[in-house]
């Protein structure tokens, strides 16, 4: 069940995302605020990205010297800001059970990988007694783990976000409602 949930949350969150949009009412000043957010959330994710070599070792550099998963710890706070931005109780709900359920399955699902994948080393890892590389940040790591996709997707998003309070700010004042 982890393991399809892990493998579907891409599928699930445009999806989520859908309905979100939908209930969306954002204003210009949700839309500054929740950017800022997700902002901060991305840049998470790229210095993780940055520092990641995807299944061919455990990565103890970057921010993975204080969190296990930082690519989920800023999709969380992505995910935050994005649902901010969208100015909606029913997005904010939406958001918080796609990322509960989903990000709880991929990192159950990306544990027992890193377990059998590494064994020791992940072990090592996980209760702090592993040497720390002196690896720099590269941007084409970032970039070979497609972390310009998810940056593309959150302009796209914000951009959407923006077109509907500017649609919803038009309506309401041609309506007088």
């Amino acid at each position: 069940m982890f393991e399809l949930l892990a493998r579907l949350r891409t599928r699930l969150g445009l999806l989520f995302g859908v309905a979100a949009f939908w209930f969306a009412q954002p204003t210009l000043r949700s839309i500054a605020l929740g950017a800022v957010i997700a902002a901060l959330g991305e840049a998470l994710r790229i210095w993780a990205a940055g520092h990641l070599h995807k299944s061919r070792e455990v990565t103890a550099s970057g921010p993975y010297r204080w969190f296990s998963h930082p690519l989920y710890v800023g999709s969380s706070v992505l995910g935050v800001g994005l649902a901010v931005a969208s100015a909606n109780v029913v997005t904010m709900a939406l958001t918080a059970i796609y990322l509960a359920v989903t990000i709880a399955a991929a990192v159950r699902t990306e544990e027992a990988f890193l377990r059998r994948q590494f064994g020791d080393a992940y072990k090592r890892y996980k209760s702090g007694d592993v040497a720390r590389p002196p690896r720099r940040f590269s941007l084409e790591r970032v970039i070979a783990n497609g972390e310009h996709r998810t940056l593309a997707g959150i302009v796209a998003v914000v951009l959407l976000l923006v077109l509907k309070a500017t649609y919803n700010g038009l309506f309401w004042r041609v309506t007088g409602r």
